[in-house]
This record gives structure tokens, C-alpha cells and sequence, in this order.
């Protein structure tokens, strides 16, 4: 059963388009994540799932509704904001209740879906505070109980953990990945710019750039198969390393040349791209020092960052602009301006071609 659909749906404002014709399907009890750099249109989106945008072309359904002209509060949502948005003067309970008692709600009800939601939270001890005596987190909870007890067709969240501190945020990420096993029926949608929050609470990503969906996908299908250059920089950290090469030979497997080496990758090519230029992607995580040369190419040592767990690696390559970065685990040392030979397994590359296409989805 669906509970988000958009069928060709755009927005601008005066002349500038910038949601360009977005068709996704949301099925009732998944999470959802928007993920995308700023101004990529992930919010403007949520906002017109919500009612607060109107919508400039094409069709939004909840449900088996068509609620383009129908009013946020029609529409069966309760969004999350990244600001809390709670009444200073009124307590948790009240917070909390405040919808259902403007919808005539009766007490006993609101008694039971309030109780309810405050137990899911892990507020019940709270409920008598003002809001100013709570933790951010705290409150942010208070905002997601208040969305529970309107027992929407749809939560929206938008980029709800940003103004946490790193600690809070976790403890929060994990309340939230909490009520989405508590809830399995409940259909969310999560807009964030924190790839972590994105690969750890979603059923799906969708990737959005310049107001376009970029993939669409399970977090991992993403990491292991990104659809183009896109994707596959955005998802992971640090990101993928992108260099030049050259397919010498193409087929069900492809030869690449990378400077003065070759390589055979268990990818398919046109047979027509032999001799063309391509972009050879790989993960920091996915590099390994080879021990006695003869790796696919070699860095000079630039930077060195000893994080504890890991320990990443910037290394200057012949004929690539920008660094290429090494994640290794644990404590490792290397001396500024030491040479390297970095290797990786072949079933670990990328290969992209001049339109950044992966060549696994030609």
C-alpha cells in the first residue's frame, strides 16, 4: 500500500524551477531519507508533503488521496521541525496534548495517547517540566511525542537532529531508530544532510540534486553500487577517490590503464568504449599499502590525520587534482613526503564514464 506518491512533481518560484519533475513511490511503514547538499530541494520537498509549499505541477498523493489543494492540517502529517517549536509557558503533557485538545479530542483519549507516547520516549518523569528545564534532546523528544499522539498517516522530519550536539544527536539518532521498531505500520519521511543519520535509520535514500533525484536506493545498494560520480562522492566518508584512466580493453570484463598500469575489473563494458577515457573510482576504506610495490599507483605522502579507530592518509598522485585519501584502520605512521604503493581489490573499483554514468548501469 502507498503512502507518499508523486507523480511529475515541481515547484518554482517566479521563473526559476527548482524541483524539476519528481516521481518516487513511498510504501506505507517504510522510512524514508532525503538526503543532498544544501539548496538541493530535499526540505522544499518535505514542505510540499506537507501542505506549507504549494505545488507548481504534477501530483501529490497520501494515501489513495490526491491532496495537492487539500490544507496541511487535512492532510493526516505531523512534521518534526529542526527547532524544537514547543510553547515555553506550557508543560511536557500539555505540549504533547495541545493538537488533540484543538481538535475537540476527548480527555480520555488524549489521557491514553498521550501516556502512550511518553512511555515510547522515555518522558513520563518529564511530564509535569516547563520545557526550559529539559535537555535539547529532551525536548526534541517532546516534539516527536507531540506528532505521535495526532496518529498520523505520515511523520515528516526536517533535519530534526542538527541543532544536538554530536553526543546528543547519537542518543537521539537511537530514540528515533527506537520508535520506527515501536511503529512498523507508520510511514516517515527524514530530510537530513548527515549521510550517517541517512545510512543508519533508512529503508531507502533518495539523493537529491538541483531539485533532481539523483538514485534511489537501500543505504548499502547505495555504497556498493552508486549510479554516477554523484552519488558515489556524496555517500561515504571520506569520499571516493575519482582519477583518470584509459579502457584498453573493453568487454565482460574491462582493462584499465591508470598511468604506466593495467588492471583487469570484473566490469562490463561496451565493446565501442575501448581507447575512451573514464574516471576510476575508489573507496578510502577500500586502499591498501602494498608492502613491496607494484600497487595501481603510487601517492606521495601529504597529510597525515591519527584519529584513534582509523587513521586517513592524503596522498599526492601524478596527473590528479585533488588528494587522494587512504583510510586505514588503527594507528599507522608515515613521514611527510614518504612514497607510497596503494592498492586495491579489483571487485572494490568504480569505473565511471566522461558523462560520470557508472558502467554498471549503461
Amino acid at each position: 500500500m502507498t503512502g507518499v506518491l508523486m507523480k511529475d512533481i515541481k515547484k518554482s518560484y517566479g521563473m526559476t524551477e527548482v524541483i524539476h519533475g519528481i516521481d518516487l513511490e513511498i510504501k506505507t511503514g517504510e522510512f524514508v531519507v532525503f538526503v543532498g547538499p544544501s539548496g538541493c530541494g530535499k526540505s522544499t520537498l518535505l514542505r510540499m508533503i506537507a501542505g506549507l509549499e504549494t505545488i507548481t505541477g504534477g501530483d501529490m498523493y497520501i494515501g489513495e488521496e490526491r491532496v495537492n489543494d487539500i490544507p496541511p492540517s487535512q492532510r493526516g502529517i505531523a512534521m518534526v521541525f529542526q527547532s524544537y517549536a514547543l510553547y515555553p509557558h506550557m508543560s511536557v503533557y500539555d505540549n504533547m496534548a495541545f493538537g488533540m485538545k484543538i481538535a475537540k479530542a476527548p480527555k480520555a483519549e488524549i489521557e491514553k495517547r498521550v501516556q502512550e507516547a511518553a512511555e515510547i520516549l522515555q518522558l513520563t518523569p518529564y511530564l509535569d517540566r516547563l520545557p526550559k528545564a529539559l535537555s535539547g534532546g529532551q525536548r526534541q523528544r517532546v516534539a516527536i511525542g507531540r506528532a505521535i499522539v495526532r496518529d498520523p498517516k505520515v511523520f515528516l522530519f526536517d533535519e530534526p537532529l542538527s541543532n544536538l550536539d554530536a553526543a546528543l544527536r547519537v542518543a537521539t539518532r537511537i530514540e528515533i531508530a527506537k520508535l520506527k521498531e515501536s511503529m512498523p505500520d507508520s510511514t516517515m519521511i527524514y530530510v537530513t544532510h548527515d549521510q550517517v543519520e541517512a545510512m543508519t535509520l533508512a529503508d531507502r535514500i533518495v539523493v537529491l540534486s538541483a531539485g533532481h533525484i539523483e538514485q534511489v536506493g537501500a543505504p548499502i545498494e547505495l555504497y556498493e553500487k552508486p549510479a554516477n560520480l554523484f552519488v558515489a562522492q556524496f555517500i561515504g566518508s571520506p569520499a571516493m577517490n575519482i582519477q583518470p584512466a584509459k579502457i584498453d580493453k573493453a568487454g565482460e570484463k574491462t582493462t584499465i590503464r591508470l598511468g604506466k598500469t593495467r588492471a583487469d575489473l570484473p566490469i562490463p563494458s561496451p565493446a565501442n568504449m575501448a581507447g575512451q577515457e573514464v574516471r576510476l573510482g575508489v573507496r578510502p576504506e577500500d586502499l591498501t599499502i602494498a608492502s613491496n610495490g607494484g600497487g595501481l599507483f603510487d601517492g606521495r605522502v601529504n597529510i597525515v590525520e591519527s584519529l584513534g579507530e582509523v587513521t586517513n592518509v592524503y596522498l599526492d598522485v601524478e596527473n590528479v587534482p585533488d588528494p587522494v585519501i587512504v583510510k586505514l584502520p588503527g594507528v599507522q605512521r608515515f613521514g611527510r613526503g614518504e612514497t607510497v604503493s596503494l592498492a586495491a581489490e579489483p571487485a572494490k573499483l568504480h569505473l565511471f564514464n566522461e558523462a560520470g554514468r557508472s558502467l554498471l548501469y549503461l
